[in-house]
C-alpha cells in the first residue's frame, strides 16, 4: 500500500512530446531563481539621501577615485554622478616587464529627487572616498487658480 501513485491522465501524452519529460526537468525552476531585492551591484555607486526643510544631502561612496575624475550634474529634480577610474601598475626588472595590472572602469548613478533642486547653489565635497553633496531646494510656486469664463 506504500506504492500508491496519483493518476495523471496526460502522462501518456508526454511520450508524444519531441523533448520528452527529461527536457522539461532540466529547465524546471530555471526562470524562477530568487534574487534578493536589497542586492546592489558592486560597481554601483552607493548613495544615501536625506533632507531637511531647505536642502537635500547626498552621501555617495566612491572609493579610489580622484576628485578631478568625478562629474556631477543637476537638472531640476534629476541628479547624475559619474566617475572614471584608470589605474596602471608595472613591475619592471631591468628593461623587461614582469607583471602589469591595468584597470579602466566607469561608474554612473542617476536618480530623481522628490523636489527640484537649485543647480546654482550646490556644494560638493570629496574626502576619503566619500562624495558629499548639499543641494538647496527650489521654491515651489503656488498653483494659480484659473477662472473659467
Amino acid at each position: 500500500m506504500g506504492d500508491i501513485a496519483r493518476f495523471n491522465p496526460f502522462r501518456s501524452l508526454s511520450r508524444l512530446s519531441p523533448f520528452g519529460r527529461e527536457m522539461g526537468d532540466k529547465f524546471k525552476g530555471f526562470f524562477l531563481t530568487p534574487k534578493p531585492f536589497d542586492s546592489v551591484s558592486e560597481a554601483q555607486i552607493q548613495i544615501d539621501i536625506s533632507e531637511d526643510e531647505k536642502t537635500f544631502k547626498i552621501r555617495a561612496e566612491m572609493p579610489g577615485f580622484d576628485k578631478d575624475d568625478i562629474n556631477i550634474s543637476v537638472n531640476g529634480d534629476r541628479v547624475s554622478i559619474s566617475a572614471e577610474l584608470k589605474k596602471e601598475r608595472n613591475e619592471k626588472r631591468g628593461d623587461k616587464v614582469i607583471h602589469r595590472e591595468c584597470y579602466y572602469g566607469r561608474q554612473y548613478r542617476s536618480f530623481t529627487l522628490p523636489q527640484a533642486a537649485d543647480e546654482t547653489n550646490t556644494k560638493a565635497r570629496y574626502e576619503d572616498g566619500v562624495l558629499n553633496l548639499e543641494l538647496t531646494k527650489k521654491e515651489v510656486a503656488d498653483n494659480k487658480k484659473i477662472i473659467i469664463e
